[in-house]
């Protein structure tokens, strides 16, 4: 009879760093520094206290909190248990949690205080498998909810009745390379969120890919910070840091401000960190990045969207040869291509710039360009972004039918168009969702951003198509007024395509925002700006066939 071959389980990576540094910080929250000897003990007690509950393999744990130490050993506990971590994005609403643990099944909500009752209730009502609710808080946070645990004192109960001797610490649950041990929510774009299976054979290489091809060299003298929840691709950054050593720094609040961040970077000589063009483009914009000293800063990794030229360049000009991108989705844990720091220029006549590009296949991983009849493209077309290899995700937890369509004929399917040139450089053109098709010539909106983008009046902008009698559909721009840059009207911002890209991609409609909404994870959402222009009337809301 065969038998599945046993992996490590991931929750080792903590285990060999509290071993080799057990006195190094692992984490550090404000003025509060947990080592790596503390951060493994504290998880060892956790799992111990959810065993004595009854949790164990298989079972799914729902995670809703703020980054904080809890939700940094929620998952560690998780995986040396062998059940699996569903976190959520902290700023989703009750009803939106309640849809994640019902579809995960979840058995265990661990909740941080601040969001109790409300959403633990509305995951109550919505998840007959949950048995056991922790809230994260103060030592009697536990005490205004009926039937909850406080999650410092289920560690504090078994910290001292757990406390075996260095090689006899609480043991990991064995484990096969296919076994789940993450429940990676997508955003959610069309429709619904879908839960992608992470398992602990994928991860295991997807952790020394990332450390191989994002921030290689990286040991315990370094340094992490986290802008962004640890729930999505902050969370997977993190395993490669604890992986080497090297603490992260969380900031001290959940909202973002530059000047902290510039600060925290200073002080703790931060040297790496993840986060999405977005954000980049908040930090570097923002002052505090000409007062503080960031010499310490090696790797500057930016995923999640695409990231435009003339944001590139600002970051390029003020950081230096720092900047790391990769694309990828959460099905393959980021794990498509790479474009390391020598192959960018803030120079446009620099050979290295490399300007558009996304960067080469990552390593141990295939990428090609396919048409809708599944036929590789030539270098040069443009088809649907596909790629295979280890870091593909295992499928959607009770969703065959999804799993069929991203995984169909053997390549999980991006749904971003893009295509690659002879040396294997990959160039992503948009999103299938987002090319439209005007008097019958397919316009990418990306393109038309990244030019108006160049505009010094310019901050920010979202292009997207909108049905039209006459040419079937037409495109829209919504432009963000860069503070203190002059006026800027419709006609100066159609005027800066002359020349630049054919008259058949520009906007027949332009309109002035304050701010373009964006997703939780930093990402201008374009669902969210084309409903905002139905609402408001500037489009015509399409009437049903």
């Amino acid at each position: 009879m065969a038998h599945a071959a046993q992996v490590m389980n991931l929750a080792q990576l903590l285990r060999q760093t509290a071993r080799l540094f057990p006195q190094r910080p692992g984490l550090i929250h404000g003025e509060r520094t947990w080592t790596w000897a503390e951060l493994d003990r504290r998880v060892d007690a956790l799992v111990a206290a959810l065993r004595s509950l009854g949790v164990g393999p298989g079972d799914k744990i729902l995670v809703h909190s703020r980054n904080n130490v809890a939700m940094f050993e929620s998952c560690w506990a998780a995986f040396r248990l062998g059940a699996v971590w569903v976190p959520t994005n902290f700023r989703l609403e009750p009803p939106e949690v309640a849809y994640l643990g019902s579809s995960s099944g979840a058995s265990v909500m661990i909740c941080e205080q601040v969001f109790a009752p409300a959403h633990v209730d509305a995951v109550r009502a919505s998840t007959p498998t949950l048995k056991h609710v922790v809230l994260i808080g103060s030592a009697g946070a536990a005490d205004a909810m009926a039937g909850a645990h406080a999650y410092e004192a289920l560690i504090g109960a078994h910290l001292a009745a757990h406390a075996p001797p260095p090689g006899a610490e609480v043991a990991e649950a064995t484990v096969a390379a296919d076994d789940p041990l993450w429940f990676f929510y997508t955003s959610g774009t069309t429709g619904r969120s879908k839960a992608g299976v992470l398992t602990h054979g994928q991860m295991a290489f997807v952790v020394a890919n990332h450390l191989a091809d994002l921030i290689p060299g990286t040991d315990e003298r370094d340094v992490s910070i986290a802008v962004a929840p640890l729930s999505h691709g902050a969370g997977i950054h993190m395993l490669l840091n604890v992986a080497r050593g090297a603490p992260t720094v969380l900031m001290p609040g959940e909202k973002l401000e530059p000047d902290v961040f510039w600060q925290l970077v200073e002080r703790h000589r931060v040297s790496n960190l993840f986060t999405v063009p977005t954000i980049v483009k908040l930090l570097v914009e923002h002052p505090a990045v000409d007062a503080h000293d960031h010499s310490s800063l090696r790797y500057m990794i930016y995923a999640g969207a695409p990231m435009y030229r003339a944001d590139q360049k600002r970051a390029l000009q003020k950081l230096g040869k720092v900047m790391v991108q990769y694309f990828g989705l959460g099905e393959v844990t980021g794990n498509i291509t790479v474009l390391p720091r020598e192959m960018h220029s803030a120079d446009d006549d620099d050979p290295n710039a490399h300007i558009g590009s996304c960067g080469r296949p990552r390593t141990g991983m295939e990428v090609a360009i396919f048409d809708a009849d599944m036929r590789r493209l030539p270098p040069g077309e443009v088809g649907e972004i596909c790629c295979r290899g280890p870091a593909v995700f295992a499928g959607y937890h009770t969703n065959p039918e999804a799993t069929e369509k991203a995984l169909r004929g053997g390549w999980f399917h991006t749904g971003d168009l893009g295509r690659m040139d002879e040396r294997g450089l990959v160039y992503i053109t948009g999103r299938e969702s987002d090319m439209y098709i005007s008097g019958g010539s397919n316009v990418y909106p990306r393109e038309v951003e990244e030019v108006l983008l160049t505009h010094p009046a310019i901050a920010e902008v979202a292009v997207l198509g909108v049905p039209d009698e006459k040419w079937g559909e037409v495109g829209v721009a919504v432009v963000v007024r860069r503070e203190g840059a002059g006026p800027l009207d419709a006609a100066a911002v159609l005027a800066h395509l002359e020349g630049r890209t054919a008259k058949y991609r520009w906007p027949r409609h332009v309109f002035f925002w304050d701010a373009l909404p964006k997703s939780g994870y930093g990402k201008i959402a374009k669902k969210d700006v084309r409903e905002r222009l139905y609402e408001r009337g500037d489009v015509p809301r399409p009437q049903p066939l």
